[in-house]
């Protein structure tokens, strides 16, 4: 018999308040999980309103910081278009 192993799925402020739990003086907050989801730097399940993110791959994500670089890069203000002046078509 094959047993699958069931994602521990968290919302974005359980998972911030479990991985407290785990470790008190993480610096990891609610914005930073929010802008890394947004950026597209970590998936994300989109279950109605709530954000969904499997929990046991943000602690692999954060212990492996080497690997995930470019993704934090990505929500730059060259990227986002955040902070800088856009054309606007004319209609």
């Amino acid at each position: 018999m094959v047993t699958a192993t069931i994602p521990r799925m968290r919302g974005i402020k359980e998972a911030i308040a479990e991985l407290k739990a785990i470790d008190p003086q993480t610096a990891v907050t609610e914005t930073y999980l929010r802008r890394l989801i947004k950026s597209g730097g970590f998936p994300a399940h989109h279950a109605g309103k709530k954000i969904l993110i499997n929990f046991d791959l943000l602690l692999s994500y954060l212990s492996e910081p080497a690997l995930n670089d470019q993704s934090d890069q990505s929500y730059s203000a060259a990227t986002s278009g955040y902070g800088t002046i856009r054309k606007v078509e004319a209609r």
